[in-house]
């Protein structure tokens, strides 16, 4: 069986008790989170939340400048108020700079890549506290809003908290 076979055969199984399709359109909580793509993070069991409770935003190194257009809509047509920043410890996000992966991919497709971002950080602690200041600085976002962040420990599972 392939691995897309593997999924829908799961996707059978799930659909087969799904009672969940009633749930509102805004999340329940008015809860956003935005974290990073690993699969190592499960952001609703680390919360404990369930289907329908937040947003989740994903991206590589769980970055804010990233997930902002999400985070307006979010916001504004959705009515979350909270917005939560996880970043991880043994992040891929650590391991590169710009310019190591824009001369991989013009290496690999001879085409430029020197105009784009990819967002790598050398300190997760920082990283947390420029996502938080990045999204506490958008006249997009409401004022009002609570940001916080965190740094989840892909070791012990646990969310230490960033000031």
């Amino acid at each position: 069986m392939s691995l897309i076979e593997e999924l829908l055969a799961a996707n059978e199984r799930y659909a087969a008790t799904f009672q969940k399709g009633e749930l509102p359109l805004p999340p329940a909580k008015k809860l956003a989170i935005v974290t990073c793509m690993d699969a190592r993070i499960d952001p609703a069991r680390i919360l404990g939340l369930e289907e329908g409770d937040a947003h989740v935003i994903r991206n590589a190194g769980g970055r804010t400048a990233e997930a902002l257009r999400s985070l307006i809509i979010s916001q504004q047509l959705l009515g979350t108020r909270t917005i939560v920043v996880i970043h991880h410890t043994d992040c891929g996000m650590l391991t590169f700079e710009n310019a190591d992966l824009q001369r991989r991919l013009q290496e690999q497709f001879g085409v430029d890549a020197s105009t784009i971002d990819f967002l790598p950080f050398k300190d997760l602690e920082q990283s947390v506290r420029d996502d938080i200041a990045l999204l506490r600085s958008s006249p997009f976002l409401l004022k009002e809003s609570e940001i916080v962040g965190f740094i989840y420990d892909v070791h012990s599972g646990r969310l230490l908290p960033v000031h």
